[in-house]
């Protein structure tokens, strides 16, 4: 039962969908929900794909995907990513920090998002929908790794409070996710394509993190999760 929770848990952090109350009232660590968000991943790259499902290929289809997975997602990872580009423009450690918790959007973020999602929606719009199953699950390990190999840049906030999780928990995560990527690419190749390039957006959202911050905040883990995601189906897309 415990597993059950965590993965509530995860969906709950993850998504908007309505299973808050089907959590236990004790306080469960996000840390130990960790190797769920693959899966949690995974299910919003199914419902997501609905549109897919039913209409075929296309670039409207892929749109109305791309936005499905927005809502699900209550958009948490596409404000993180504009976050962590905006803080880009900081003279230094502490105004970048300020910048991340600004809610407006500068220009660095802007086209950060414009960016993402044109390559999202061209990309799913080759693959359908089981690729966008593989890519969102691949997506999720990206935080889990980002959890256990950096610091948190704050003493307070998301960063700091998601928690450490454990070697087992990121190494059940990266089988997970990996394992759904391989399932679900169109060919073997393009499987490793999307592995190789969602691995190098991860090391250089690690490396900016360190450079500008010191370290991963909510922000960091979140535009990590969607440049991953979008690598992998770019990785996928450029194959098929």
């Amino acid at each position: 039962m415990a597993r059950v929770h965590q993965l509530l848990l995860a969906l709950v952090f993850l998504t908007r969908l309505p299973l808050g109350r089907l959590l236990p009232p004790r306080l469960l660590p996000l840390s130990g929900a960790a190797w769920a968000f693959p899966l949690a991943g995974a299910i919003v790259g199914a419902i997501a794909g609905l549109p897919l499902w039913l209409l075929g290929p296309g670039l409207l289809p892929a749109a109305l995907s791309v936005t499905l997975a927005v809502w699900l997602t209550g958009a948490l990872h596409e404000d993180a990513l504009a976050d962590f580009a905006d803080a880009g423009g900081g003279r230094d450690r502490a105004d970048r920090l300020r910048i991340m918790r600004d809610s407006t959007i500068g220009s660095y973020g802007a086209m950060a998002l414009v960016s993402i999602s044109l390559l999202r929606v061209a990309a799913v719009a080759l693959l359908g929908p089981l690729a966008l199953v593989g890519a969102a699950a691949l997506g999720r390990v990206a935080p889990v790794l980002l959890m256990r190999s950096l610091p948190p840049a704050r003493a307070d906030g998301l960063g700091q409070g998601a928690g450490h999780p454990s070697r087992r928990g990121v190494a059940v995560a990266a089988i997970i996710g990996v394992s759904l990527l391989i399932l679900t690419a169109p060919s073997a190749g393009a499987g490793l394509l999307a592995l190789l390039l969602a691995g190098v957006a991860v090391v250089a959202v690690s490396r900016r993190a360190c450079r500008l911050l010191g370290g991963q905040t909510g922000d960091v883990l979140g535009a990590a999760a969607i440049l991953a995601e979008t690598s992998a189906l770019l990785g996928m897309a450029i194959l098929t």
